[in-house]
């Protein structure tokens, strides 16, 4: 299952023709403190790449694309700004005709510059590129000059395989060639998967780490997505694949690279935190260092073996530049660029040309918006151009009508508008008799991959209007329908995951069809949360000897997301998609004349 990306092996032939370079930047790097002028330190401003001690390379990352090729709609396309007076500026960021912008930009001046990505480039994307499978966005990636990505967990929603094609390339097993005489040509990047191993071989089922070279310069990545993956992904899509410790698997690669001579290392991590504010500008290191930021990131960016002098993560969403100490007590950079393209990260690595190392002291960095605001770059308007024009007939096809904007991704709330909407559709198809007698049904939250937006798009099909493609948006996954039989007991038990368990320090509040109410309070711990008693469909309390007929899509009912309890289902019924029932209700329940209004979000009493 292995696979090695073009550019690498272009690489290999690349670095056999600049042996008689490296071998003078050796030379140099060999002369007495003192010997060289030391130009390196220019901070990019074309001087002094030849002979100094130490060089400045620039590193270029972001993470959490989710293919938003166009910018993204509402709230998913913003990000907040403080200012010293403490007013919060939300300012319209993303789309990658921007972001190309952007990062052309930045890298000019930058003699030595590296471009790196924390997973999750693909998966769960608007229907741009998820209707053709990413392909566009891996082009899309291509013309950005990406030199490396590590996979995070939406790099497997399609399994090893297809994962495998996005490196390699190839036409789709079974939709073929999008684009007429044209075979898809893959990732011109390598996708590093360190720790995603082969059950049966226990090899890498990518590449585990790539080695950046320039002049002489050289610069390892390890690439790792969170352990937990399996656990947030279909087990279609992990099928044959164990995933291993964060930690441990960089440390086993970090020594590897020691061995091979390099000693400036990179990590690409697809685990996350979560900072103390949303800002973008936040200071995560006040009062101290890493004292701004919380979750999985911070645990292991103070274990990770104190010779990677940097970790670029993702997965969660936020923004962050935090210093954390290494195991030696170092400050260590760690960071993150939100999502969707609306930041990407600026860092300084001073590199030394004796030691081979970085000058940890010397490392800077901060993230940017990615504004709207300079001109678009005309590759990716081309790109957009060409793929709208074949997504078209399917994406701009109404499908209801809403009165104002829907928010699913974009609500702070533990109960989302969008959430209740959704799981209104999936109960509503789901409960005739034939379709499974569903008495309710429950969604994840993390599925909500977008809002609905009132304000027309780019397509211009009206203020209001909710095409095929806006829809697609919001659930992408086009996960199939389950209606099984639950136990009051595992129905009141799965609410009680959302807040314990492995949901403790993250809490994932499951949205809920009209009819189910229960009270959280937050003031309490753990599954206390859910409060004894209040949890009742249609006014009658859940009986734990009773059961109940529950709708939830397929990853839900095989225990996704911390909720095990779910999995106990029995008597399954496979439904329909999730993505035809919810355009099934909106056509069903609105009309120009007669729009959606958002719901109440009124079920779930939440105290403190």
């Amino acid at each position: 299952m292995s696979a090695t990306p073009k550019k690498n092996r272009a690489g290999r032939r690349i670095l056999a023709v600049g042996a008689g370079l490296a071998t003078v930047g050796a030379l140099v790097a060999a002369l007495p403190a003192g010997a060289a002028q030391d130009k390196g330190q220019d901070k990019g401003q074309g001087q002094g790449y030849g002979w100094g001690r130490t060089v400045d390379v620039q590193l270029l990352s972001f993470n959490d694309l989710h293919g938003n090729l166009e910018p993204p709609a509402g709230s998913s396309g913003q990000v907040s700004h403080t200012h010293e007076d403490g007013r919060v500026e939300k300012i319209d960021a993303g789309g990658v005709e921007y972001l190309a912008t952007h990062l052309r930009q930045a890298r000019q001046g930058n003699h030595y510059s590296v471009t790196a990505a924390a997973g999750d480039m693909i998966g769960g994307s608007p229907l741009l590129s998820g209707l053709f499978h990413d392909e566009p966005t891996i082009d899309a990636l291509n013309k950005l000059k990406l030199d490396v990505s590590s996979v995070g967990n939406h790099e497997f929603d399609e399994g090893a395989k297809e994962l495998a094609r996005m490196q390699n390339g190839g036409c789709h097993p079974t939709a073929g060639c999008f684009v007429e005489g044209k075979t898809f040509e893959g990732a011109d990047f390598p996708y590093l998967a360190a720790n995603v191993t082969d059950e049966k071989t226990g090899k890498p089922m990518l590449d585990p780490y790539f080695v950046w070279e320039k002049d002489g310069v050289r610069i390892g990545f390890i690439g790792v997505t969170l352990e937990g993956t399996p656990g947030i992904v279909t087990a279609e899509g992990v099928k044959g694949l164990k995933f291993g410790d964060e930690v441990e698997t960089i440390d086993k690669y970090t020594k590897i690279l020691e061995r091979k001579g390099v000693k400036s290392i990179v990590a690409l991590v697809h685990e996350g935190g979560a900072p103390a504010s949303s800002s973008y500008n936040y200071d995560c290191d006040s009062p101290g260092p890493g004292d701004g930021i919380s979750g999985p990131i911070t645990e292991i960016a103070k274990k990770v073996n104190p010779q990677v002098d940097a970790l670029v993560t993702g997965h969660t969403h936020q923004a962050y530049v935090c210093t954390v100490p290494d195991p030696a007590g170092k400050p260590r950079l760690v960071t993150s660029a939100s999502s969707f393209g609306k930041l990407y990260t600026d860092t300084t690595l001073t590199y030394d040309r004796r030691t081979k190392d970085i000058v940890r002291a010397s490392v800077d960095s901060a993230n940017h918006v990615v504004t709207r605001d300079v001109p678009k770059a005309q590759d990716m308007t081309d790109l957009i151009r060409d793929w709208n024009t074949l997504a078209a007939p399917i994406a701009n096809r109404p499908q209801g009508f809403i009165s104002a904007d829907i928010n699913g991704r974009g609500s702070t709330a533990y109960e989302k508008p969008l959430g209740d909407l959704i799981a209104d559709a999936q109960l509503e198809g789901l409960a005739p008799a034939d379709k499974g007698g569903a008495q309710l049904a429950l969604m994840n939250p993390g599925g909500i991959r977008s809002d609905l937006v009132w304000a027309e798009s780019a397509a211009k099909e009206g203020n209001g209007v909710v095409t095929y493609g806006e829809a697609f948006t919001v659930q992408p996954f086009t996960n199939m329908m389950h209606v099984v039989d639950l136990s009051g007991e595992n129905l009141l038990a799965a609410l009680k995951q959302q807040v314990s368990g492995s949901n403790a320090a993250s809490v994932k509040i499951l949205q809920v069809s009209k009819g189910l109410t229960y009270t959280l309070d937050m003031t309490k711990t753990g599954a206390d949360r859910v409060v004894d008693g209040t949890v009742k469909l249609n006014g009658e309390p859940i009986d734990p000897a009773k059961t109940y007929r529950v709708a939830m899509n397929e990853f839900l009912a095989g225990g996704g997301d911390g909720f095990p309890a779910l999995a106990k289902g029995t008597n399954k019924l496979v439904g329909a998609s999730d993505l035809d029932l919810f355009n099934a209700y909106l056509g069903a329940h609105s009309s120009a004349a007669s729009p959606l209004a958002p719901p109440a979000a009124d079920r779930i009493t939440v105290v403190g």
